[in-house]
């Protein structure tokens, strides 16, 4: 079972095995990018990495692992990228939240649609406290997005980040449930409202 979110022109869901392609293609259009960030996204990415990537996501849903969604256009179910709840520690409450968008739609309020949506779906149904955003700190968009969803700037942690072979630190961002409804108002809907629908049968 998974579930499916909608807000803003922005369809969040599980990865589904015809997403496989499309997504992979979203990733070598991005390697510019999302690369200078986000050491997965290198030159020599794979079909068969996308193929690993979806089997893991699959399984997750299937188990109490992360929680990974593709983010879709509403409308014309075009890839946008990704957003995850992942790291999950279910003692303590907190997780971590990772986010891309393929770079021929940056800058259009997406990231930060498809975070709220993935938040609020991890502190409803998952019951958690505490999410976490770790950026390298010259990645001003991805910290932009943070603080948007009204995400607290606590610090640059060391060696917080192991990006490929090198460990850096990072800029730690914390959001809770109080947080997301204080940036909830300033979000204001364009197109659709935020919502969540559940569906069942497919991941």
């Amino acid at each position: 079972m998974g579930a499916k979110l909608v807000g803003n022109g922005v369809l969040i869901r599980p990865h589904a095995a015809c997403d496989i392609a499309p997504m992979y293609a979203a990733v070598i259009e991005s390697m510019a990018s999302v690369g200078r960030w986000m050491s997965w996204c290198h030159e020599g990415y794979s079909m068969e990495d996308a193929q690993t990537w979806y089997e893991r996501c699959a399984k997750a849903w299937d188990t109490e692992g992360d929680r990974e969604f593709g983010i879709f256009d509403v409308d014309t179910g075009d890839v946008l990228g990704c957003v995850g709840i992942n790291q999950i520690n279910r003692v303590n409450r907190f997780a971590n939240m990772g986010y891309w968008v393929r770079s021929t739609h940056a800058g259009r309020g997406i990231a930060t649609t498809a975070a709220h949506l993935a938040a609020g779906f991890a502190f409803a149904h998952l019951g958690l406290a505490r999410i976490e955003i770790v950026a390298l700190p010259d990645n001003v968009a991805s910290r932009r997005v943070a603080e948007k969803l009204g995400a607290r700037f606590e610090c640059i942690a060391r060696s917080r980040l192991l990006f490929g072979d090198e460990t850096r630190d990072a800029a730690m961002y914390s959001l809770v449930p109080d947080d997301l409804q204080v940036a909830l108002r300033s979000l204001a809907p364009t197109r659709a409202p935020f919502a969540i629908r559940r569906r069942t049968g497919v991941r």
